[in-house]
């Protein structure tokens, strides 16, 4: 799969999140590499920005550009961040990079009113078949990677998230999909958003 096509998946990603965010939002961005998104948001919606990365190289940029950054682990956890410091806290295309997802998930929610979860999903219909057919580590548009330079070391599903969710009392505001270039709202798909959609994203807040 060329970069081009999975950078265009990437932009398709930011310009769902920055319908999601509203005017003076506080936002934190787990996994901000180069703080981009961070910085449109700032421009564009006037949010107060806050960045976390495991790369302190890429956070540079970030501090260019006036974001306030932090170097951190997120599998160690987020102690350093108080209760409800943020209204929205984003993990996309994160989570099946860390090595303590739910540790991860509860934090966020712990810090911040809203979670906003994106994810490559790996039940996507190419994975299934090309498993089946080929015998061979699968691949699809947003998973484009070789079994032996994959960042991924979790896999996960649209059912698996929604699964989760409902075992740890989470509440589920809403459910976007990728399928091909455009978004869907998964009431409309609720039966096809696992095998067809590229990538989930959730909105999720704890239950009080």
């Amino acid at each position: 799969m060329n970069d081009l096509y999975v950078n265009k998946l990437d932009r398709t990603d930011r310009d769902m999140i920055m319908s999601m965010i509203p005017e003076k939002a506080r936002v934190l961005d787990l996994g901000s590499g180069n703080c981009s998104l961070l910085a449109d948001l700032v421009a564009r919606k006037q949010v107060v920005g806050f960045g976390v990365d495991i790369d302190g190289e890429s956070l540079v940029d970030g501090l260019s550009s006036g974001i306030s950054t932090y170097h951190g682990d997120l599998d160690e956890g987020l102690s350093d961040f108080p209760d409800d410091s943020f209204d929205y806290v984003i993990l996309n295309q994160t989570l099946q990079v860390v090595k303590h997802p739910l540790l991860v998930i509860t934090e966020m929610l712990r810090i911040g009113e809203f979670g906003i979860v994106g994810f490559p999903n790996f039940g996507h219909w190419r994975m299934r078949l090309g498993l089946l057919l080929k015998g061979r580590a699968p691949k699809s548009p947003a998973l484009p990677f070789e079994w032996f330079n994959t960042p991924n070391i979790r896999q996960l599903t649209v059912k698996d998230m929604r699964d989760y969710c409902q075992r740890e009392h989470i509440k589920i505001i809403r459910e976007h999909y990728l399928f091909g270039s455009s978004w869907y709202q998964t009431r409309l798909l609720h039966p096809y958003a696992n095998i067809f959609a590229h990538i989930g994203l959730f909105v999720i807040t704890r239950i009080s």
